[in-house]
């Protein structure tokens, strides 16, 4: 669908016709967006810094901002008009514009939550009680990708690992060459957690890793669930509203969620988690914190945890309203991001002699692009570091990943030079940006690789190791790993 039609629940946001009255009416469709135009919803943004990186934090256009502080003014002009008469009706309509975008079946399978760890706490809260109450043995297994994310992972290690669960992680291959890698290394780990006929109660599954950031075949990886016994499915979908298309009666998850402040220009912070009608588990689920709604239903819950700003779930319909404003609306949105991210990765992967790290038809708005091998980052403290650096002193903004070869069986990839790569950029693209960020960021590298610099500079002084040998032997094999990338950037620089 090009645009998302507006919902037909309560848009003038009154709940007995009293309440306040909401931020903004219903309106026609405004004429398609132009570039100056995008430049002022974003104006707010540094314009110091090269900020390739919207898969952290997202972004929101001033327009939805705008409705965001409207809503703030009106429950600060009257706050019990606006709990009793005006919350309620304003999130019905986010949930509704919510249930339209991703296909829910009806409006009550839609909860509004903070975020989607959030949503995690939720599911694995319910798993946790199983154990406790002696509804799954304990050592029955609970499956994750390696690549979850880790706040999702340590609610593993403190939900359901604490109550008896066997954790059991599918080791993902990176780079990662086409979905089949995936999918097979997902049945091995499947079996992994049957063995000694143990029941796998529930598969966490990623719709796009994090770090590094991976496409999963989700649907595929659901099916199997299904085909092998799995009791319930939990897919953390945070980066995929706004990126990929999202249905969630086809991929058929139990849970599924997804934030819409990364990609869905909702100020932060709004997520929402999709829970199936009519199944007996739905009725069990309930908010981590604890309100006056408890019992009533999970999206009552999540819609009353007590006085906060819920300004940021009620502005959903306005963040629609500017995604329609874009030509193909939220499809078109997405598409050109995918091809401008490739664009920008191949141009990079091409100026440092690496490659990217996954095919484009596993990449969404975001794309892993390997760095220079002779930086030398050798452990996620590195990568901390060099970002630091870069941000600090090439206002260049991106998350860099270490890869630290946790699959064994998989030989680390080589960049031009055949030299291994153990470091990689993630770069976003959204619809405020510009080539010119990305040339930035590779202008900035090849300047550090031109310069001689090693991550191993930026370690504290009693990490680096001073032994005259051991210095010898390193720098040796530094020099000759790195002296052809340094002439081809060089001669780059002497052609430029």
């Amino acid at each position: 669908m090009a645009s998302i039609p507006s919902n037909d629940v309560s848009e003038n946001g009154h709940g007995n016709g009293n309440g306040p009255s909401p931020p903004r009416a219903k309106r026609p469709r405004a004429a398609l967006i132009s570039a100056a135009q995008i430049r002022d919803e974003f104006a707010h943004h540094d314009p110091a810094v090269a900020r390739v990186n919207n898969g952290s934090f997202g972004c929101c256009p001033a327009s939805v901002l705008e409705a965001q502080a409207r809503w703030q003014r009106l429950f600060l002009a009257q706050p019990d008009a606006f709990y009793f008469d005006g919350l309620q009706p304003g999130l019905r309509r986010s949930r509704a514009a919510v249930a339209a975008l991703v296909n829910a079946g009806d409006v009550s399978e839609i909860s509004l939550v903070d975020n989607a760890t959030t949503a995690a706490a939720i599911v694995l809260q319910h798993a946790a009680w199983s154990f406790a109450e002696g509804h799954f043995a304990r050592g029955d297994a609970v499956l994750m990708l390696h690549y979850a994310y880790g706040a999702v992972k340590k609610s593993i290690q403190a939900y359901v690992a604490r109550a008896g669960a066997t954790v059991v992680e599918v080791p993902l291959p990176f780079p990662v060459t086409s979905p089949d890698a995936i999918i097979t290394e997902f049945h091995a780990a499947l079996a992994v957690a049957k063995a000694g006929g143990r029941k796998v109660r529930l598969a966490v599954i990623d719709h796009i890793t994090s770090m590094p950031s991976v496409l999963i075949p989700v649907k595929e990886l659901v099916a199997i669930c299904r085909q092998e016994g799995v009791d319930k499915v939990f897919v953390d979908a945070a980066h995929s509203v706004g990126q990929v298309p999202v249905d969630v009666r086809d991929i058929g998850a139990d849970f599924y969620t997804s934030n819409l402040h990364k990609w869905f220009f909702c100020p932060p912070a709004v997520a929402f988690l999709h829970t199936r009608k009519g199944g007996p588990i739905t009725s069990q689920l309930h908010h981590p914190v604890v309100s006056h709604e408890y019992g009533n239903g999970l999206p009552m819950e999540s819609g009353w945890i007590g006085t906060r700003d819920y300004s940021a779930q009620i502005v959903v319909p306005e963040a629609i309203h500017f995604v329609n404003r874009f030509e193909g609306g939220i499809e078109g949105i997405r598409s050109r991001n995918h091809e401008k991210v490739i664009e920008m990765g191949r141009m990079l992967a091409e100026a440092w002699g690496t490659f990217l790290g996954s095919p484009p038809v596993m990449c969404g708005s975001m794309a892993m692009v390997g760095m220079p091998c002779c930086l030398c980052i050798e452990s996620d403290d590195d990568a901390l570091r060099v970002r630091t650096m870069l941000r600090k002193d090439f206002k260049v903004e991106v998350p860099i990943y270490y890869n630290s070869r946790q699959v064994k069986v998989q030989e680390m990839a080589k960049d031009n030079n055949s030299d291994p790569v153990t470091g990689y950029v993630r770069i976003s693209h959204q619809v405020y940006n510009v080539k010119e960020e990305y040339e930035r960021l590779r202008d900035a590298v090849n300047k550090l690789v031109a310069e001689g610099f090693t991550s191993a500079k930026l370690r504290p002084a009693e990490k680096i190791i001073y032994s005259t040998e051991v210095w010898t032997v390193a720098s040796t094999i530094f020099y000759g790993a790195c002296t052809s990338q340094r002439r081809t950037v060089k001669m780059q620089e002497t052609l430029a």
